[in-house]
Formats: structure tokens, C-alpha cells, sequence
């Protein structure tokens, strides 16, 4: 891999493309597959994110496998606007981006899915627009109060700490990836350009994402329209979730206590995985999502392949039995 002219790591079956949206904010996003439903990917929210450093295995293979696949990379992060106007505010304005952005490219219905920052905005898009939902996967995050809230973290659990140089971000990388070659330098020296692009507005996002997940968000009005409790509980859109066993930054016991409170969705806790599962096991997930978004059902094989959730029956509705 190389690469390109915009920065961006060069990825087979993967395209770069900008749409400018109805806020005037200049969006980014890489795509995949001309035909077939549409797929939206939301990637996660440490430093240097973007849709192609999230995406870059499983986009071209839902592509290829007939799916319109779209990977924008978010507000604050990526090559997303770096003006002040259109720096991200918090979750909530996240939310709003999205809406803009499948607008925007007149997708008025498709299958959503998040890991990380991209799990919690997922969720906060899905309960805010179930209408345009098909179904939704999520990767290791957070659903707000419809659960209790996860930190403060265990002790010995990894804390990122950033300083915008190379050798930070090779850390920070190798702590949430469990599988060290796919960290290349080609990925760091992506990541790092992209924090730098949005380090002035970094801070202030980064403190209302964590108040959101403490649950101690300062306006009540944004509170009460990112509340999940007792709305995203009570979805009966088909919903999968894969927490890994081995994630560092958000512990798989936080899956665990996650799956008592949301009774429809499916749990799988993989293995050799960590917090970024997509890119750990891109071949398990890769045909998990594939399964899901095509047939609505997941196989027998497959779902055992992907540690399937053995603390609480499984849904007969999602998964196939025999």
C-alpha cells in the first residue's frame, strides 16, 4: 500500500469521493460497489480515525459482494472540513452530520454500522431515525443510559495518551489492534497528518464525548435528545453486536454487562480480537456483516466462528439453529 495524493492509504476496490453538503461542510468519504443496498460504516474516535483507516478491509468486500458501501470520515476527524463552523460540538451534532451526509447522497434507507465512536453514533442515529434503518452491526461502544454507565475503567485497562508524534501513535495503534500486521507505517503516517489537520478542535470534542459516556453531559436539552433508554432497548430493527475478547481500551466485561440490557440485539464475543474488530478479523467479520446485511440471518458456522454469546439464549430470528 501507498499513499495518495490526498494522503490516504491506497486501498484496491476503494474510491475517494466529496459531497458537499447542505451546511456548506466539505465531506469526505471513501465508497465501494456500484449496485445492491446501501451500507454506511461510522468509524471510531481516537486520534487519526477515518472511514478508510476503519474500513479499509471490510468496504471493498461488501463491495464486491453487492453492496453500495459508504465510509465518510466523520466531523473532526479524517479529511473531513477543518473549519471552525463545522467542527464537531459533540455526539449530537454528529448525528446531525450523518443525516446531512445520507441525504445528501439520497440514501433513503440502508444498513448502519459503528465501532467505537462509530457504535455510539450508530445507536444515537438509529434511534433517532429508525426509519431509514435496514439493520445495524456494532463494533465494541457504548449505548448511552439505556445501559449503566461503563467508566471509570478497571484498573490495568490501556488509556490512550496521544502526543501527535509517530512513535504515540504506533502505540495507541498496536494497543487497540490485536494483530500487529496491520499497522503499517503507511496507516500511522495517515493517522497522524489526519490529527494534526483537526488538533485545534480535538479537545473540546474529546470532553463532551467523555461526558456523554459518563453520563454527566452539562445541557439537559442534548441529554434528553441523546437519551437511549427505554427507545433503543425497545427497536425491533434486526441488531448484531461484536464485543473482543481481547479489547484493551473497553474491556469485554463491558459487553457483558451491555447484553442484559439490550434484549434484541445478538452478542458475539470473538476471539484472538480486539477493540477494533474489523480490522483484527477481517475475514470472520467480513462474512458476519456479509450474512447479516444479505440474508438477514447469520449461519450456524459463522456465528459460532464469531463466539457466539452464551449468556443468554440466542435469537432463533438472527442466527440460523439446528
Amino acid at each position: 500500500m501507498a499513499l495518495t495524493d490526498e494522503g490516504i492509504i491506497e486501498v484496491p476496490g476503494l474510491a475517494s469521493r466529496w459531497v458537499r453538503l447542505a451546511s456548506g461542510a466539505k465531506a469526505h468519504y471513501v465508497t465501494s460497489g456500484d449496485s445492491g443496498p446501501a451500507v454506511l460504516l461510522l468509524h471510531g474516535g481516537l486520534p487519526g480515525s477515518s472511514g478508510t483507516a476503519g474500513w479499509r478491509f471490510m468496504a471493498p468486500f461488501l463491495g464486491a459482494n453487492g453492496f453500495r458501501v459508504y465510509a465518510p470520515d466523520m466531523p473532526g476527524y479524517g479529511l473531513s472540513d477543518p473549519s471552525p463552523e463545522h467542527r464537531p460540538k459533540g455526539l449530537h451534532t454528529q448525528v446531525d452530520f450523518i443525516h446531512e451526509f445520507v441525504t445528501a447522497l439520497c440514501l433513503d434507507e440502508f444498513h448502519i454500522a459503528g465501532n467505537s465512536m462509530g457504535c455510539m453514533n450508530s445507536v444515537n442515529y438509529v434511534v433517532a431515525h429508525p426509519d431509514k434503518i435496514l439493520s445495524f452491526a456494532l463494533i465494541a461502544g457504548d449505548f448511552g443510559d439505556v445501559t449503566e454507565h461503563l467508566l471509570p475503567r478497571p484498573q490495568g485497562t490501556f488509556v490512550p495518551d496521544y502526543d501527535g508524534t509517530p512513535e504515540s501513535m504506533r502505540k495507541n495503534m498496536t494497543a487497540i489492534i490485536y494483530r500487529p500486521e496491520a499497522i503499517s507505517d503507511d496507516l500511522v503516517t495517515m493517522r497522524v497528518d489526519a490529527s494534526k489537520r483537526h488538533a485545534e478542535g480535538a479537545p473540546a470534542y474529546f470532553t463532551a464525548m467523555m461526558e456523554y459516556v459518563n453520563g454527566n453531559m452539562s445541557d439537559p436539552n442534548i441529554a434528553a435528545r441523546l437519551s437511549t433508554k427505554g427507545r433503543f432497548d425497545k427497536l425491533t430493527i434486526p441488531g448484531v453486536y461484536l464485543y473482543g475478547q481481547d479489547d484493551v481500551l473497553c474491556p469485554v466485561e463491558w459487553g457483558h454487562k451491555q447484553e442484559t440490557a439490550i434484549p434484541n440485539v445478538q452478542f458475539f464475543f470473538p476471539a484472538e480480537c480486539g477493540h477494533q474488530g474489523q480490522t483484527d478479523q477481517p475475514e470472520l467479520f467480513n462474512q458476519l456483516f456479509l450474512e447479516f446485511f444479505r440474508d438477514g440471518k447469520i449461519s450456524r458456522q459463522t456465528a459460532d466462528a464469531a463466539g457466539i454469546s452464551k449468556n443468554r439464549p440466542e435469537l432463533a430470528s438472527i442466527v440460523e439453529q439446528v
